[in-house]
């Protein structure tokens, strides 16, 4: 129950995300659903290799390549996921910032059977 709970409000984020940046589109609820699904196979699988791999840029820039890290992998999700469009590499970047921000957030959500 708590995962789905996390799973529909991901949605919503991706819906508030695309209304909030005009060069982020989304064709609807289904289409967010999918595209979290998307973001957490991309952030199981691909995400670590390739932070792995810029370690060293990401320790000269003291961590600031990670925002370029979470920019593309975005990018890679809206390419992958149909009815899902970021326009730029600014949107994206803007988008997995707001993202970043509120998945913490969503995260600490702890649904409860009584």
């Amino acid at each position: 129950m708590n995962m789905i709970v996390k799973w529909i409000m991901f949605a919503l984020l991706i819906m508030f995300i695309a209304w909030l940046i005009p060069g982020i589109t989304i064709t609807g609820f289904i289409s967010a659903l999918f595209v979290v699904l998307v973001i957490s196979l991309v952030n199981t699988f691909i995400r670590p290799l390739i932070e792995f791999i810029s370690l060293p840029l990401n320790m000269l820039t003291l961590g600031l390549f990670s925002l370029v890290i979470n920019a593309v992998l975005f990018l890679l999700v809206a390419k992958l996921s149909p009815g899902f469009q970021i326009d730029g590499f600014v949107n994206g970047l803007l988008g997995a910032l707001i993202l970043s921000v509120f998945t913490p957030m969503i995260d600490k959500i702890n649904i409860r059977k009584n």
